[in-house]
């Protein structure tokens, strides 16, 4: 992976995050990722439903590459609905005790929620990323703990791996602002390149832009469709809480 400048694509936040939350959120019945089945046989995976009288919008999970967030849907009778499911969350990620914590910061484990907000915050704004996006990620991945270590050695909020941690110049992974840093730098490269197609980009963040190029959108990875769904319903329920206040 080639480091390359970061763009300036636009002046603030991508519009295009809000997709996930458009309008008055509490309109909105469901925002969590669920598995539509029709009365014909159809099944679709889709990040939330709108109803509109005796119809229904389904926003689906996209598995087209230059799609919009917001532009892949379809409108059915709300009479052809014969069973709509929560799609699972994954277990959560495995964590164990980290064979270099010694690099870690003593703050690192005592890091608070305000600190982490901020952190996301300068992160967000450098890269013209939602940090709710950004938040979403962290929980899903290591559920905020900055020492955490998967079985396959990713490390830190972000779970970078060693040899991407070294392509961004992250010298310490379990150093939490750096390790945001470098994850959020991440993401915003899958976000160009899968043009601001937040369940693309969160997939690639998963499963590697490799799998998603091969498949030409999310590839069918029951592993990695659990966690784009989780990602999109705690973006979500960011959303939803915020407007709520």
């Amino acid at each position: 992976m080639v480091a390359r400048p970061v763009m300036k694509r636009r002046p603030i936040l991508r519009p295009t995050l809000a997709m996930l939350a458009v309008g008055t959120l509490a309109s909105l019945p469901a925002y969590a990722a669920e598995h539509i089945t029709l009365r014909n046989g159809a099944e679709f995976d889709c990040s939330r439903r709108e109803p509109l009288g005796d119809r229904v919008r389904l926003y689906l999970i996209s598995s087209a590459p230059n799609s919009q967030a917001d532009a892949n849907y379809i409108e059915i009778s709300a009479s052809a609905v014969v069973r709509v499911e929560s799609i699972p969350d994954p277990p959560p990620p495995p964590v164990v005790p980290s064979p270099k914590t010694s690099l870690a910061p003593t703050p690192a484990a005592s890091l608070t929620p305000a600190e982490m907000t901020q952190m996301l915050a300068r992160a967000g704004a450098a890269h013209n990323i939602d940090a709710d996006l950004l938040a979403s990620v962290v929980q899903a991945e290591s559920a905020g703990n900055p020492l955490a270590v998967s079985r396959v050695g990713a490390q830190g909020l972000m779970q970078l791996m060693p040899s991407t941690a070294s392509q961004l110049n992250v010298h310490n992974s379990f150093a939490p602002e750096e390790n945001i840093g470098g994850g959020t730098a991440y993401l915003d490269r899958l976000l160009t390149r899968y043009h601001d197609s937040i369940p693309l980009a969160v997939a690639a963040y998963n499963a590697g832009a490799a799998a998603v190029d091969r498949y030409h959108g999310i590839p069918p990875y029951a592993e990695t469709r659990a966690y784009v769904a989780r990602v999109i319903r705690e973006f979500n329920r960011r959303k939803r809480a915020t407007h709520a206040q």
